[in-house]
């Protein structure tokens, strides 16, 4: 029988000891209190442990994807970083969310529902002042985004959120798509307040100095039908075969691929009469003796060490070793 179950002969045997007073009603309330565990009905934690740690990882990746992405499109050095992961109820998020910010509807086919992204004024203004060829700075003060800042972010924030498409290759294959965009996140009532979501925080810096916010809310309801696959085992298999499929293309590509591969016998210093009067069948004394390893160039890189000879009617060269050279980039 479980330790946390008494048997009838122990309840009865505590039952006489108390009432005899051999045992103090203070070490029996504490024991009871010991087996209370609290729990907000109104709350439920609805996502495991595990699952959130896969949702971190997976957006750990979506983040890196966004510095690259950002920095190469916008010229500017650009940092996201995952902040903070969590699950909320969703009026715990829409309370939380600053006005006026830029608040993006979006779905994931062929996941059913929507989800939300929060792209706060401090990453946005930065980010449109880099797209007009400014230095990516705040403005004075902090506002709502014109019609024609508004008609920009739309465009980078559809960019950002097509490469969430590479980052869940390995979990599902979507395909996100903008539903509506608005400045005031308190207009639109996605779902009632006490459902669940996991909202993951993205810190984005803009410069050096130019730091915001992008909040993810991804609703249970919409991760329900594959949050079976966020086991970190079955994921581990799926990076497996990813890799071991990645290989097999890369092995491929690089057969494929055409190199110039010469080799070099040695050096000899000449005058330029000398060389004017150079004739079929003369002989050159070279700065390598016939013993030694002769340069293998591939496509003007120093990167083997090799030794002449022949393959049937061809001359052909066989590598001994790796060039020191070569040991040096490696």
């Amino acid at each position: 029988m479980s330790k946390d179950v008494l048997s009838q002969g122990e309840i009865d045997s505590l039952l006489a000891a108390l009432m005899a007073g051999d045992v103090p009603q203070e070490a029996v309330e504490a024991k009871e209190h010991k087996k209370l565990k609290l729990y907000d009905f109104r709350r439920p934690n609805k996502f495991t442990k595990e699952q959130l740690r896969t949702l971190q990882v997976l957006h750990e990746g979506y983040a890196r994807l966004l510095s690259n992405f950002l920095s190469g499109y916008l010229r500017s050095t650009i940092t996201i970083e995952v902040a903070s992961i969590g699950q909320f109820t969703y009026e715990e998020f829409i309370n939380s969310v600053p006005t006026p910010t830029v608040m993006t509807i979006f779905s994931l086919a062929p996941l059913k529902g929507t989800a939300l992204m929060e792209t706060n004024l401090q990453f946005l203004f930065p980010v449109i002042d880099l797209q007009f060829g400014g230095p990516g700075e705040m403005p004075p003060r902090v506002r709502e985004l014109t019609d024609i800042e508004l008609s920009v972010a739309n465009r980078i924030i559809k960019r950002l959120l097509d490469h969430l498409t590479i980052t869940w290759k390995d979990i599902v294959n979507i395909a996100p798509k903008v539903e509506s965009i608005d400045a005031n996140p308190h207009l639109h009532q996605l779902m009632s307040p006490n459902d669940i979501v996991a909202v993951i925080t993205f810190s984005a810096g803009v410069g050096e100095e130019v730091r915001g916010l992008i909040n993810l809310c991804l609703p249970y309801s919409l991760l329900d039908s594959v949050l079976s696959r966020f086991s970190m085992a079955n994921q581990f298999v799926r990076e497996t075969e990813q890799e071991e499929q990645d290989l097999r293309a890369l092995e491929y590509w690089l057969a494929e691929s055409d190199v110039e591969i010469s080799v070099v016998a040695g050096h000899a210093d000449i005058s330029v009469r000398e060389f004017l009067q150079l004739q079929v069948g003369d002989v050159l004394p070279l700065n390598r003796g016939y013993t030694q390893d002769l340069d293998l160039y591939v496509d003007d890189e120093l990167k083997y060490k090799v030794q002449v000879g022949t393959v049937g009617q061809s001359l052909a060269v066989q590598v001994t070793s790796l060039a020191e050279e070569a040991w040096e980039i490696v």
